[in-house]
């Protein structure tokens, strides 16, 4: 058996696809790709078929993971630039937007001519609480939350906020917390996004 033939039997292929193999062998497997096409074919296959069986077992990324992941990354990016961490009031029945003026207020603080579903900034970050503005175009996705409390203060616009088998319909000013281990989703019902203060406290 030719070692072009043996290589391809070996099972190092779609190791070197992967990025499993060493430099050594990386090296080796390159060099023998590029002396007989029989070799460069099979890592080819090999790609393709790797992709395929990607595509056919992928799950769609909550559409909430994105925004909140391009938040913290904007947030840590602040941070390491100097700007002072500050910590806003814990969210209750008694908040009102004023509360919030010093973030509101910022140029920084501001939605983006355009998004997809939610965009977000982040005031403050820490093991037990996070507070962030969020932004609400039509809706946010069904969720459940074990360890933390979720609050919404409305700041502009309308929303309903379905928590198991109740509506809540909430306007400027309205205060809502989310009980724990309870399914809810946002559905913003005004022709402008919901703009809010969200809070996560742990429980």
């Amino acid at each position: 058996m030719k070692a072009w033939q043996e290589l391809l039997n070996s099972g190092i292929l779609e190791l070197y696809v992967l990025g499993e193999t060493t430099e050594e062998e990386s090296k080796m497997i390159e060099e023998m790709a590029a002396a007989y096409t029989e070799v460069a074919q099979e890592i080819d296959e090999i790609c393709i078929a790797l992709e395929k069986y990607a595509m056919a077992n992928s799950i769609n990324p909550d559409p909430i993971v994105k925004p909140f992941l391009m938040a913290i990354i904007d947030y840590s990016d602040r941070m390491k630039a100097g700007e002072t961490y500050d910590v806003p009031p814990l969210l209750n029945e008694n908040s009102v937007p004023d509360d919030y003026l010093k973030w509101l207020n910022r140029a920084d603080m501001a939605m983006p001519p355009e998004f997809d579903e939610v965009f977000a900034k982040i005031l403050s970050y820490s093991e037990t609480v996070i507070t962030a503005i969020v932004w609400i175009t039509n809706m946010a996705p069904q969720e459940v939350h074990d360890h933390e409390y979720e609050k919404f203060l409305i700041l502009e616009g309308t929303c309903d906020i379905y928590i198991a088998d109740e509506v809540h319909h909430l306007k400027a000013g309205d205060f809502l917390t989310i009980p724990l281990h309870k399914e809810h989703h946002v559905k913003v019902t005004s022709a402008i996004p919901c703009k809010v203060i969200l809070q996560r406290v742990a429980a």
